[in-house]
């Protein structure tokens, strides 16, 4: 086993045995102030509910297993010589940039990071990082990142133009604003809709991989849907999100715009892709050439399809290591240092 399958795996088990309350093995201080910090990360940024936190560690802790962690870095060579790679990250969802700092590890470089500022996890984590890799190969920044010899950085639309300024003459990947639409066909099963419930809700929708928008033949009966959303109803509890829900169902019955409304969730036909918190968007469509049509014209804008020949309901949140943000292999970017 490689030095660096040994700490991703370490990483793995860091996350076992924070979630599962199990001794802590790898870093007893460091371990303890990552729960501590996911327990009680809502005052920083009140979207990291310990529930959805303690998710994202799960999925992690799965994920980082050997034969994943091996089948994943047997498929890149290895590079010549470390570089400095400049990694600014998201923190619209838990551990939203730990894929891109653990590739830069993987691929034998060293991470300089500024993370989010309503990120309170990655710092720690960072930290982790250092201690299992037994030297210095990832640097927290507080500012913008200079210095680099390469950049990936993620963000909005609008922070891309800014990255593009600053970085585009560098080697980069930079990514824009992403969403995820479901197909359905009105056949589905209760436990496809109830996974397509948790594409939607998981993070409170936040994250590139949630549904944001249904295609539904017309004629749609949205009371299975309905249904299947029920064990999510307790987001409503969650005050930004209770917030949302109530200023856009006022806005739309202000503007006398027809919804669909089933007390914790809006549901309105727009053929917009990123719907607010506490909205899902909807738009019909009258036969399939015409839906494969419309969805080919989304080309980059869209980042996963749920459905019927594409991914299966309930699997946006779980990600494999090969499941590339954007569909821009990082590392193979990252071992294709030497062109640079």
């Amino acid at each position: 086993m490689t030095k660096k399958t040994e700490g991703l795996l370490a990483l793995g088990r860091a996350f076992h045995e924070i979630i599962n309350g199990d001794s802590f093995t790898v870093n007893e201080s460091l371990q303890t102030k990552l729960s501590e910090v996911s327990q009680h990360a809502m005052p920083i940024n009140p979207w990291y509910t310990p529930d959805n936190v303690t998710y994202a560690m799960k999925q992690w802790a799965e994920l980082l297993n050997e034969d994943a962690v091996n089948a994943w870095l047997a498929a890149y060579p290895p590079i010549d010589k470390a570089k400095r790679i400049g990694l600014i990250t998201a923190g619209n969802i838990p551990l939203v940039g730990l894929h891109d700092i653990i590739s830069v590890w993987a691929a034998g470089h060293v991470a300089l990071i500024k993370s989010a500022t309503e990120d309170p996890l990655t710092p720690v984590i960072v930290d982790l990082l250092n201690y299992i890799a037994k030297e210095e190969r990832f640097v927290s920044h507080n500012h913008l990142l200079k210095g680099a010899d390469a950049y990936i950085a993620t963000g909005s639309d609008n922070s891309a133009r800014y990255f593009d300024y600053y970085f585009g003459k560098y080697p980069h990947i930079i990514r824009k604003n992403r969403h995820s639409v479901a197909i359905l066909r009105g056949d589905e099963s209760s436990d496809e809709l109830r996974g397509l419930a948790s594409d939607i809700f998981r993070y409170f929708g936040l994250g590139c991989r949630s549904v944001s928008k249904i295609f539904i033949p017309a004629g749609y009966d949205f009371q299975p849907l309905f249904k299947a959303m029920v064990d999510f109803q307790h987001v409503i509890e969650h005050n930004r999100y209770a917030n949302n829900y109530d200023y856009y169902r006022t806005i739309y019955l202000m503007n006398k715009q027809p919804i669909w409304d089933n007390g914790f969730i809006v549901f309105k036909e727009d053929e917009g892709l990123s719907s607010p918190v506490a909205v899902l968007f909807y738009s019909t469509y009258e036969n399939e050439t015409e839906l494969q049509r419309h969805i080919e014209s989304m080309g980059d804008k869209l980042q996963c399809v749920v459905g019927k020949n594409n991914l299966d309901f309930g699997s946006t949140q779980q990600p494999s290591l090969t499941d590339y943000a954007d569909g821009v292999d990082t590392m193979r970017f990252l071992t294709s240092s030497a062109q640079w």
